[in-house]
């Protein structure tokens, strides 16, 4: 195992951002940034041992500020959307910004993604590492009290990306953590997902309305588009006339993982057959956002020039449910004054 730091680039504002990678014995190796705490890079070896990048992401770290699609980022206070930004906590109203329609999404404008985060790296008995830390301070995106917040990254020898998010803060608050790593199994700069298969453990998600809130239905998968408990490709089902799929320009839902018991379990995989690459999530959440990539922009060129576009990769954002604090029926991502909130969601890479 072994881990290197190194200038990534220099940001308009004078900001340095440093890349910290680690490998292991395989001549596998991940790539993190300190800017966002962002995941940029992924190269693992294909059946014929070849290495592929499979992750979406820049060379330039200046893309990655108001990069709408989020690549790679850690997403927080609160992962998703809260309608019309509003919810009350403790008696207490809060709004925060709106910025994704009439809703706030991922606490923005003021992203975490743009921060930079404060980063060590080292080795321990699971593999190389590098813990990212930020402080949040109180009313940071409109959410009460201050925060520290750690996400530590974890590459081991079985190829796999453990992701570990923990907060505490002073007062009750939101703590809703998620990466919005965007996969294609075939090669970051192919542009081909349609054809890849996914598994989601789930036999229900929550439907949305038009500006992608959920009703606070519970709707089973059987029957629909939306039904991916046995392996299916991406594209087969995804330009269906249903109304989730329509509104949403396909995939940008919320499954709700089978059996929830706050355990770190297998929520969803993704196979490739032309790299015969694989990935398997596994993650203590309740739910897993699955997303095509239906609104990528393209306006900047991706890593190695690569021309991103509409569906050029697609994420699982392992979550409490969207609006969830708007729903009481739902799991709750709210964080009492001085508890520890933690986290773990683990991506691991195989050739199937």
């Amino acid at each position: 195992m072994a881990y290197s730091k190194t200038l990534f680039g220099t940001l308009p504002d004078g900001r340095q951002v440093y890349a910290y990678t680690l490998a292991n014995s395989r001549g596998t190796e991940c790539t993190l940034l300190d800017l966002g705490a962002i995941w940029n890079r992924m190269s693992v070896a294909d059946r014929d041992g070849k290495k592929r990048d499979v992750i979406l992401g820049f060379d330039r770290p200046e893309y990655y500020l108001n990069d709408s699609a989020f690549f790679g980022a850690v997403v927080g206070r609160n992962a998703n959307r809260i309608a019309g930004g509003r919810f009350t906590l403790e008696g207490k109203e809060y709004q925060l910004a709106i910025n994704n329609g009439p809703n706030n999404l991922h606490s923005g404008p003021d992203v975490y993604r743009d921060r930079t985060w404060e980063g060590t790296a080292g080795t321990d008995e699971k593999g190389s590492f590098v813990l990212f830390s930020l402080r949040s301070r109180d009313g940071d995106q409109g959410f009460p009290g201050e925060a520290r917040i750690q996400v530590r990254y974890t590459l081991g020898e079985d190829d796999s990306v453990t992701i570990s998010y923990t907060m505490t803060a002073t007062k009750t608050t939101v703590a809703n953590f998620t990466n919005h790593v965007y996969f294609n199994l075939a090669g970051q700069e192919t542009g081909r997902i349609l054809d890849q298969k996914v598994r989601i453990l789930a036999d229900s998600f929550t439907p949305a309305d038009q500006v992608s809130i959920p009703t606070g239905e519970i709707r089973p998968v059987e029957g629909t588009p939306m039904d991916f408990r046995e392996f299916k490709e991406i594209g087969r089902e995804i330009e269906t006339d249903y109304d989730q799929l329509v509104m949403a320009g396909g995939y940008d839902h919320n499954w709700v993982i089978r059996d929830w018991d706050g355990s770190c379990r297998l929520a969803a995989e993704a196979v490739c057959e032309e790299s015969g690459i694989g990935v398997e999530v596994y993650t203590d959440r309740p739910g897993v956002q699955f997303y095509t990539g239906n609104f990528i922009e393209g306006a900047v060129p991706g890593k190695g020039g690569a021309a991103y576009g509409k569906r050029a990769g697609y994420c699982f954002e392992t979550q409490y449910y969207p609006d969830s604090l708007n729903h009481p029926e739902f799991p709750s991502p709210v964080l009492p004054a001085g508890r520890e909130y933690k986290s773990t969601t683990v991506y691991r890479f195989a050739v199937k």
